[in-house]
């Protein structure tokens, strides 16, 4: 890395962006007290979701969403503490949680927990109530051969229940595993390498991605991924699901 020559790994474009370490900014924002943030998709790039890493710096407690959204947590590191006032619940690393807005719930940070936290805009369905909080831990969730590919599986982290708008998976890649087709579709993406590494394919650019990098992929972005390397590679995917594109 060569970053005093100005150079980053980074890119950003219309229909998709690559955000790597070295072009990290840390920031602090007031409803994330005692905390170092770093936002790697928002809406000022043209994502219908925020993407974010919280890293605490001494134990904090964070209150709700201000923008009354929803919001995906996944423990890092740490220790996390969820409470609805009446009940709480301890997640530690590889545990998650999907937390509604119709609910006031609180997260305790541990010193030094490190979380990815995803947070949109619930919209609803017609007939069908909002879901509620749901936990689960990503070694529970059994792996899936993805349209009967061993080299490829799937861990859906979420039920697949019509209250909920949103999708988020573990995709693992077995070395020289890759997606079956160039994908392109009317849903958009918010994508973080959890191990390993490959080439990602977005729009008509291909990028060498590693553990760490983030990945945010506009509606209709063509989109491929080919793992290399002697390791599995492993990431976290979120997609908006179960709505009509007018909706």
């Amino acid at each position: 890395m060569r970053s005093s020559l100005g150079e980053t790994r980074s890119r950003i474009k219309r229909s998709h962006a690559l955000v790597c370490a070295d072009s990290h900014e840390i920031i602090g924002l007031p409803h994330w007290p005692d905390t170092d943030v770093v936002s790697y998709v928002t809406p000022g790039l043209g994502a219908g979701f925020s993407l974010f890493r919280i890293v605490a710096r001494r134990d904090t407690l964070v209150a709700p969403p201000p923008h009354g959204g929803i919001r995906f947590v996944l423990i890092r590191s740490g220790e996390v503490r969820v409470t609805d006032g009446t009940e709480t619940r301890t997640l530690r690393p590889d545990d998650y949680v999907y937390l509604p807005s119709s609910a006031p719930f609180t997260l305790g940070l541990s010193a030094d927990a490190e979380i990815l936290c995803l947070e949109h805009a619930y919209k609803p369905l017609s007939g069908y109530e909002p879901p509620g909080a749901f936990f689960g831990a990503i070694p529970a969730v059994d792996p899936v051969p993805l349209k009967g590919n061993e080299q490829l599986h799937v861990q859906k982290l979420l039920p697949e229940a019509p209250g909920f708008d949103m999708e988020v998976n573990v995709m693992t890649f077995a070395p020289g595993g890759s997606l079956p087709y160039v994908e392109t579709h009317f849903m958009e993406h918010g994508l973080v390498m959890l191990d390993g590494g490959g080439i990602y394919r977005l729009d008509d650019s291909w990028y060498p991605v590693a553990q760490g990098d983030v990945i945010w992929m506009a509606p209709f972005c063509p989109q491929w991924f080919g793992a290399l390397g002697r390791e599995d590679a492993r990431y976290l995917i979120y997609k908006n699901w179960n709505r009509d594109p007018l909706a």
